[in-house]
């Protein structure tokens, strides 16, 4: 199948899901068309197990997001198939260049559409075809065309034969999906790579490829390597005294120092975002020291063991932040952005662990970049595969803590635990509920493609 006749083939499919429908299940199937479409048409290019691992992440996301229709799972649809579709049409390129070209082939597919030759292909019209095209098909209909005006003008009856009734078609909506339909088609089947990025891509690998160039390369150019080296030892040296000061005292205020219940929350809020910013700036010293020459010079193993140092005891003071907002969420139970907190701090953690590895293992501070990027893809389906609603539902109610009910009528996806509690304590989430309860109906009153699976195995509220 040639690319025009796929991106037209996609289009058919969209105008088919998506006209007078509402976003849902639609979605989902039309996730799952353009993934098997990718395995089945492109098997060829299937040469590593991440293909496979991409093809079952995608199906997995398509299928959640046909059960929960939210942001979280359409995030993990929409980049596990383009992650899929841009590892199989262009595996040598990495995999972080996605996003500028997502957004890049986002306004220039709107021109690219009307270059024909690139996606169209040249065919030789033969004279006897274009003769019967014309004989046949064209100089008919034109006659029958004028013939029918002047007939209506004269016959009521004759005209009514054609215009007395009416298509249950929405024309400017169907329109608006043939538009947008092959937009979509088009910029994901026909998807352009400057050569830019092929320029580029070198300098995205993971190892050094030029060390023998870079072995000697000072940063600045009034320093000499010398210099240099213990530039960065004096200054890691200094940076892990300071960060054992600020780690003894960021602990004794948390676990020895006596905090009002009513200030907790404002300090908790202070003291992780003093750790993220932290975090930040640790692994921009890491990269700063080691992207090029310190990470094959001998001479440099000070300055590469205060570099462990330094990320060791940022891990320390990680733990410490995890350990309050833990206490947090004893006060007063779990929320999204109290999970959020757990997250980013996991993921600090791998990144702290990854740049250890860059060190160890002289690697290019485009490999941190690389590796997180799939931590942080995996972060994203472990958000929309589970029901964290519920999850903080359950958990707040078993512990009598974040239980009031406009704040648990504003939580997705808890509705039979919320209801069941609601009602078990004579509860009311007022404007909160009403609106949930509202969307609920929505859902299991629309059509099947419109639906997000979930509501569908709700009890029905009376209104």
């Amino acid at each position: 199948m040639k690319k025009h006749q796929i991106i037209l083939a996609c289009t058919a499919v969209f105008i088919l899901l998506f006209y007078n429908q509402s976003v849902g299940i639609n979605i989902s199937i039309f996730g799952v068309v353009l993934t098997l479409l990718i395995s089945y048409f492109f098997q060829e290019k299937f040469v590593d197990r991440s293909h496979l691992v991409l093809v079952m992440t995608s199906i997995l996301s398509c299928f959640a997001f046909a059960w929960y229709g939210d942001a979280a799972s359409f995030f993990a649809l929409a980049l596990s198939i383009l992650f899929l579709q841009f590892k199989t049409q262009d595996g040598e390129l990495k995999m972080i260049q996605v996003f500028p070209l997502i957004v890049l082939n986002g306004f220039t597919s709107i021109g690219r559409i009307f270059i024909f030759k690139q996606w169209l292909p040249e065919r030789k019209i033969h004279n006897d075809f274009a003769k019967k095209l014309i004989a046949f098909v064209l100089i008919p209909i034109i006659f029958l065309g004028l013939f029918f005006i002047v007939y209506s003008f004269g016959s009521d009856h004759f005209s009514s034969l054609f215009t007395d009734y009416e298509l249950d078609i929405n024309l400017p909506q169907l329109i608006a999906m043939c538009i947008l339909g092959f937009y979509i088609s088009f910029s994901f089947w026909n998807y352009w790579v400057p050569d830019t990025c092929y320029e580029y891509n070198p300098k995205l690998n993971n190892d050094f490829s030029n060390i023998s160039e870079i072995k000697n390369q000072s940063t600045f150019s009034f320093l000499d390597l010398d210099f240099e080296r213990k530039s960065g030892a004096i200054t890691l040296f200094l940076l892990n005294i300071m960060l054992l000061v600020f780690i003894a005292t960021y602990n004794y205020e948390q676990f020895f120092e006596v905090v009002e219940k009513t200030n907790l929350s404002s300090d908790t809020h202070e003291r992780v975002n003093a750790v993220i910013f932290s975090i930040l700036m640790a692994v921009g010293v890491i990269l700063f020291y080691f992207k090029g020459g310190f990470n094959f010079d001998e001479k440099a193993s000070s300055l590469k063991t205060l570099a462990k140092v330094w990320l060791g005891l940022n891990v320390i003071l990680i733990i410490s932040a995890i350990i309050k907002n833990s206490e947090y969420v004893s006060f007063y139970g779990l929320t999204y952005k109290r999970l959020g907190v757990y997250a980013f701090l996991i993921l600090a953690i791998i990144g702290l662990v990854v740049s250890f590895q860059k060190i160890s293992k002289q690697k290019t501070n485009a490999f941190l970049f690389n590796q997180m990027l799939w931590y942080f893809y995996g972060t994203i389906l472990l958000c929309s595969y589970i029901n964290w609603g519920g999850l903080i539902t359950n958990y707040n109610i078993s512990v009598n803590k974040g239980v009031e009910p406009i704040f648990l009528s504003g939580l997705n996806f808890n509705d039979e635990a919320r209801r069941e509690y609601f009602k078990k304590n004579n509860l009311d989430g007022k404007y909160a509920e009403s609106v949930r309860e509202e969307m609920i109906w929505n859902y299991q009153d629309a059509s099947f493609l419109s639906k997000a699976l979930y509501y569908d195995f709700l009890n029905k509220e009376k209104k």
